[in-house]
């Protein structure tokens, strides 16, 4: 497989502290960013500098910690904004203005391209000032295509590094995303980004349709997390990059610890089926699965566990069965009979259909129970 080209650009630390109720200290952010960093995230975003005096402490908390990533922060397109930037020793300024037609109706009640070029003024003023600038149009997929493409155009003779296209309401299907997306490139001088909500459930997968469509930059939050329906999610995208597109340089083993800390910092839990980081991620209890499972892991796992740092667990359970339970009465250092067995799993499936939950600990007693002891 010839591998994508790609890279990741993740805006925890920015949109996703724009999820309602969470704010990261500079301690938090630093934390996150370093161990973003470990997993080999080209980009990190650490916030939007003009928001605050301590916004502005906390993105330099992150540039001073020396890592390998790239940092960017956002601003509007302002010179104030971009002054802001500037006072925190970012590599790069995210430089973005609303540019649907009906956010330039309500927010600047001016000509597009009035507004563009007044955009394109302030992203001359930060290449001058020796920001390297990626400009970013708000709203992208409701705004005219033709006007995107002039917007692309202009950006990238301006000196531009990276063009940005958000699907700011996650409003897009994959094959609307992936169809634009082609558009765009074809028509962009400089490499273009994806940024993606998950209004429809669809941002990570409309993430890697721009990827498939060549799309270079793609942007990302830890577990999802951001305004509404959150983002497209890291740990599935990277995972995608590994299994469907070749891209095999991130750590994918510290996505666990990674998910732990932005749960544990931004006070919003991690669901038990949430894909590759939840507690049921890698979790079985039906007895045809775990029987096939016993044998050849693959029958019923695409991603591996191992791959993404987890570990696979057997739960005993309504739908357990002969074969599933053995083996864990094995694990556990158990040998029973097969009268035993069919005793301690009828004993299993009632406490089931109770809502009891059979943990290790419970089973153990079970066992004990059928055996006498």
């Amino acid at each position: 497989m010839e591998p994508w080209t790609v890279e990741i650009c993740d805006v925890t630390l920015r949109d996703g502290e724009q999820t309602p109720g969470v704010s990261f200290t500079c301690e938090e952010k630093a934390a996150i960013a370093a161990l973003l960093d470990r997993i080999g995230i080209e980009v990190i975003e650490a916030g939007f500098p003009a928001v605050s005096t301590y916004e502005k402490a906390c993105v330099r908390a992150v540039t001073s910690l020396g890592l390998d990533a790239r940092i960017c922060c956002l601003a509007r397109a302002k010179q104030a904004d971009v002054d802001a930037a500037l006072e925190t020793d970012v590599d790069m300024v995210s430089i973005f203005f609303a540019t649907s037609d009906l956010h330039i109706l309500h927010k600047y009640g001016r000509p597009r391209e009035d507004v563009l070029n007044e955009a394109l003024g302030v992203v001359d003023y930060a290449r001058d000032h020796g920001l390297a600038v990626r400009f970013a149009a708000e709203d992208a997929s409701r705004t005219d295509p033709a006007f995107l493409e002039e917007m692309y155009r202009a950006g990238g003779e301006h000196g531009a590094a990276l063009v940005s296209y958000a699907d700011t309401v996650g409003c897009l299907t994959p094959l609307e995303m992936h169809g634009i997306m082609a558009r765009l490139v074809e028509a962009s001088l400089v490499p273009l980004c994806a940024h993606c909500h998950n209004d429809m459930g669809m941002a990570t997968a409309n993430t890697i349709a721009a990827a498939q469509a060549g799309a270079f930059q793609l942007h990302t939050t830890v577990n999802g997390i951001g305004e509404r329906a959150g983002n497209a999610r890291l740990e599935e995208v990277l995972v995608a990059l590994r299994l469907k597109g070749g891209v095999d340089r991130y750590d994918l083993t510290l996505l666990p610890e990674l998910s732990a800390l932005v749960a544990a910092c931004s006070g919003i839990p991690v669901g038990k089926t949430h894909p590759i980081v939840g507690e049921h991620a890698f979790a079985h209890e039906s007895g045809i699965h775990i029987a096939a499972m016993i044998k050849d892991p693959d029958c019923y796992e695409y991603v591996h566990p191992g791959t993404v740092g987890a570990e696979r667990h057997f739960v005993l359970g309504k739908h357990t069965g002969r074969k599933a339970l053995e083996h864990v009465v094995c694990s556990l250092g158990f040998s029973l009979d097969a009268d035993q067995i069919r005793h301690v799993l009828h004993l299993v499936k009632e406490r089931s259909e109770q809502k009891c939950s059979v943990t290790p600990e419970v089973l153990v007693e079970l066992i004990r129970q059928v055996r006498g002891t």
